[in-house]
């Protein structure tokens, strides 16, 4: 079957620049998944039969306190408790060792937001993991520069020292931005690299040990090519919380309470009627307060 002005899926249209514009093709045909999709998961069908989903209920959610903690700093740093979504779902799969509906519901009942929207984010996003898999990821670049300089013998030969250790997850990752040290890889988010064949095996024995991996290749330790860098990191340090204006201790009121502020960011869990009590109370207990 040809598709008229698809020319990526128009078999008959090798014409070039002498065949009609809609059917000229100029790429190749879209990669696409075994399944037929470039997104995996395109085929699992919606339960439209279920109750909507509701904010968890923060006193009857149990919360590991480091993972609550983690989450309350992560809100603090927006004046939008949404926007702390992605690196609260990063603790919890750091906690959990995936996005389970479990982990989901825990940030859901901390930041007081439904599992469904912190769903339709780790979904979205590849470096979640919504299935249960391996607990340390090694992502091994293969895009361009990596792949010139051995990237993909290098992911073979990682495959293999893996293949019998349920704990590593090990995939290939389209650029990872460190192209000046390519061959390079991503292992539990410590980039490493320039990597050689027999490294393999040995992020993997550093991984069960519970060891820096590849220590002595590790980017962090790598010396700028810059004098001055050094003589000026001070500069681009952390702001001084004494003195510099945050956002609230919760990221979700000045006094760390539950409900979120109403105004152009207010969630789309609160309903108007509840943003406008909101708001009047809040103007009611500033005029006390004077």
């Amino acid at each position: 079957m040809s598709v008229l002005g698809d020319p990526r899926l128009d078999p008959e249209s090798d014409q070039g620049r002498d065949g009609p514009p809609n059917r000229r093709r100029t790429t190749g045909p879209v990669p696409r998944f075994g399944h037929g999709s470039r997104v995996p998961g395109w085929d699992e069908a919606v339960d439209l039969t279920k109750d909507p989903a509701t904010v968890p209920d923060p006193a009857i959610t149990p919360v590991p306190p480091q993972l609550r903690e983690r989450i309350a700093q992560a809100m603090a740093k927006y004046p939008d408790r949404r926007s702390a979504a992605i690196p609260a779902l990063h603790a919890a799969q750091e906690e959990h060792g995936w996005c389970s509906p479990e982990a989901i519901a825990q940030v859901a009942a901390v930041m007081q937001l439904t599992p469904a929207y912190l769903t339709s984010v780790a979904t979205f996003y590849d470096m979640f993991k919504t299935l249960p898999m391996g607990r340390h990821d090694v992502y091994v670049c293969t895009n361009i520069s990596c792949s010139l300089r051995g990237a993909d013998e290098f992911f073979e030969a990682m495959r293999v020292a893996a293949e019998n250790d349920s704990d590593v997850n090990v995939r290939s990752f389209e650029c990872l931005g460190a192209c000046d040290i390519a061959p390079m890889a991503s292992v539990d988010g410590e980039y490493v690299g320039p990597l050689e064949l027999d490294d393999a095996q040995r992020i993997v024995e550093d991984l069960r040990a519970g060891r820096a991996v590849l220590d002595h290749k590790q980017l962090r330790y790598r010396r700028c090519a810059d004098p001055e860098v050094a003589e000026e990191a001070e500069d681009f340090g952390p702001p001084d919380r004494a003195q510099t204006e945050m956002a609230d201790t919760a990221g979700l009121g000045p006094e760390g309470d539950n409900v979120d502020r109403p105004g152009g960011s207010a969630a789309i869990e609160m309903r108007a009627e509840e943003a406008e009590e909101a708001s009047e109370s809040s103007a009611s207990d500033g005029e006390h307060g004077e």
